[in-house]
């Protein structure tokens, strides 16, 4: 056995690699992706999309996503930036549209690095960026048509100050923060003006 525990490397993949049995190709990666990630609207999938957006326009979305990391993205300028997402549409049948809500909690951390898990309860971030699916019919829903997207941006210092224990806030209570909202064309400016503000 290997001794080496480390962290993986991975590389990104194409989704052309075969899943193979026995030297013999019996799909490929990408039918395992639109298998698994067809769902765009359930709660998993959009916030790892959103994340992804966000991670897209910040220039940030080069290398590989990693799960459970104390920050959603980590920027070339080493910005820390965390990733909330809701909407008021979901995948299953709903007799109303969703109540918005973000999760705000501070939280231990773990590092993707070493392993290690901090007792410490905190908000890490320097920037959340809170992702919004505002498009309400459910017929034309469609995640990757970015006009039916609003983003919120705010310093983590307001949450840390305003909200300090708090676990989530509504989009009128957010609001009422006074974030940066923007379309997806306005993130990098919105956040490179909320990381000015934390200086």
């Amino acid at each position: 056995m290997s001794t080496d525990l480390g962290p993986l490397v991975i590389a990104r993949k194409s989704g052309s690699e075969p899943i193979r049995v026995n030297g013999e190709t019996v799909g490929k990666l990408a039918d395992f992706w639109s298998w698994a990630c067809s769902d765009l609207a359930n709660n998993t999938m959009r916030g790892v999309l959103a994340e992804y957006l966000v991670a897209t326009a910040l220039g940030a979305a080069a290398g590989t996503r990693t799960e459970w990391d104390t920050v959603d993205i980590r920027t070339p300028e080493k910005w820390r930036i965390e990733v909330k997402s809701t909407a008021y549409l979901q995948s299953w049948a709903q007799s109303q549209p969703s109540k918005v809500s973000f999760d705000i909690a501070p939280a231990s951390g773990w590092d993707a690095q070493t392993g290690a898990t901090s007792a410490e309860v905190l908000r890490r971030s320097d920037v959340y960026v809170f992702c919004l699916l505002h498009h309400q019919n459910k017929q034309t829903l469609d995640p990757l048509f970015l006009d039916q997207w609003t983003f919120y941006v705010l310093p983590t210092r307001v949450l840390d100050e305003r909200c300090q224990i708090q676990k989530t806030i509504t989009l009128s209570s957010l609001e009422r923060l006074s974030p940066l909202k923007t379309d997806f064309t306005g993130l990098p400016k919105a956040v490179s003006a909320c990381m000015e503000d934390t200086r």
